[in-house]
């Protein structure tokens, strides 16, 4: 095997223990190590909860032995600064690999290259770049939230073949099967917060907790953090219509955002069912979503998911702030008379919004559709990469 092919061998496996990560690193990144001298794995590792110790600690403690003349390789560059841990570069310095290989550069304001330039500055070989995009994907939250100051949005949207979401009555449940929703409690688990409408709460009364006793691939370790650190829930309510009685509030972590002339009357008895109250500039008829979005980056949330009726869909569609839209699409026609997915009211095929298809995977008798708003000159589904 060529040095080449080496190195991307072992960076793979260093993405394949950062995925591991996902769902109990955050906010902080989940991040993969190796470390590999003459052909052969002396210790991995991957990053424990905040607090606990960062991938290249865990894999120097596997080692067990001196890294004189080994490689390490790490998905995301080693921190240089002092955070809830030492910095990771102190630890390889005297460590002394002789090379280190990194995948993607840290955006953290207190990282940003300082991680590799203190260990060139230790006389360690570094490389940068192996599979930079294949470990931007593993967090893409964190690299968004210190690039552009705000979390990746993604937009969950259950419809009808016909882009419906609910008949003309409000019955809603269930469009899709039990794999797709199954799959919708995946994307929660590895969300930092929940996003509805007081609508939302009104018609459906939902929970939007991780159900993870449903998934039997998430560790008893993740389903125990996942207890403990739930996502966050945000319910936007310009007027204050949830009622305190809702289920969502029987369970501690909601967030209820108002705008300043919500009733306080209301805003108490929330506030006493358990809801943290409040208040967003208005926008519209609605809430300003990027003040939203700014405030939850504050809070250091990386990943944000909004289900939602139609109404706050089309808000944050044509606010243009959707990072990914995953559509889970039904084999049912609901007719003209059902409820849009998204109240969308263009009069012109021009205005219409376009998107790249990332990704189609079937669940049971349903379709997951992951798709990013279109880049400027791309076909309609020019981004289409797997049909599973």
């Amino acid at each position: 095997m060529s040095s080449a092919a080496a190195d991307a061998a072992f960076m793979a496996r260093a993405l394949e223990l950062a995925r591991l990560g996902r769902l109990s690193t955050r906010p902080n990144p989940s991040v993969g190590c190796v470390i590999v001298r003459d052909g052969r794995i002396l210790g991995e590792g991957y990053s424990a909860p905040a607090g606990g110790p960062h991938a290249e600690v865990r894999a120097m403690a596997a080692a067990g032995e001196p890294l004189s003349g080994a490689t390490v390789y790490v998905t995301l560059e080693p921190c240089s600064h002092f955070g809830r841990t030492p910095p990771c570069a102190d630890a390889l310095i005297r460590a002394a690999p002789a090379r280190v290989v990194v995948a993607a550069r840290d955006p953290h304001p207190q990282v940003s290259g300082g991680g590799i330039e203190r260990l060139r500055a230790a006389g360690i070989a570094v490389a940068v770049g192996l599979c930079e995009a294949e470990a931007r994907a593993v967090n893409p939250g964190f690299m968004l939230r210190h690039e552009r100051g705000r979390p990746l949005l993604r937009l969950k949207l259950a419809a009808s073949l016909d882009g419906r979401s609910a008949m003309a009555s409000g019955e809603s449940q269930w469009i899709t099967g039990v794999e797709a929703r199954l799959d919708v409690q995946r994307l929660r688990a590895r969300s930092c917060a929940v996003v509805t409408g007081s609508g939302t709460v009104l018609a459906d009364d939902p929970r939007l907790t991780v159900r993870t006793d449903e998934l039997p691939e998430v560790s008893a370790f993740d389903a125990e953090f996942l207890a403990s650190h739930p996502p966050l829930r945000v319910i936007l309510d310009r007027d204050l219509r949830t009622p305190p009685a809702a289920r969502l509030l029987a369970v501690p972590g909601v967030v209820i955002c108002s705008s300043a002339a919500a009733s306080a009357s209301r805003q108490q008895a929330l506030a006493a069912a358990g809801a943290e109250c409040l208040v967003l500039p208005a926008a519209g008829e609605g809430l300003d979503l990027s003040s939203l979005l700014a405030l939850l980056a504050e809070r250091d949330c990386n990943e944000v998911l909004f289900e939602c009726g139609p109404r706050l869909a089309a808000s944050v569609l044509t606010a243009g702030l959707v990072d990914e839209l995953w559509l889970y699409q039904a084999p049912v026609l609901l007719g003209a008379r059902a409820r849009p997915m998204a109240d969308l009211a263009f009069d012109r095929l021009i205005e219409g919004l376009r998107f790249e298809c990332r990704d189609v995977t079937r669940l049971g008798d349903d379709l997951r559709l992951i798709l990013t708003p279109q880049a400027p000159g791309g076909g309609v589904g020019a981004g289409l990469s797997r049909l599973a």
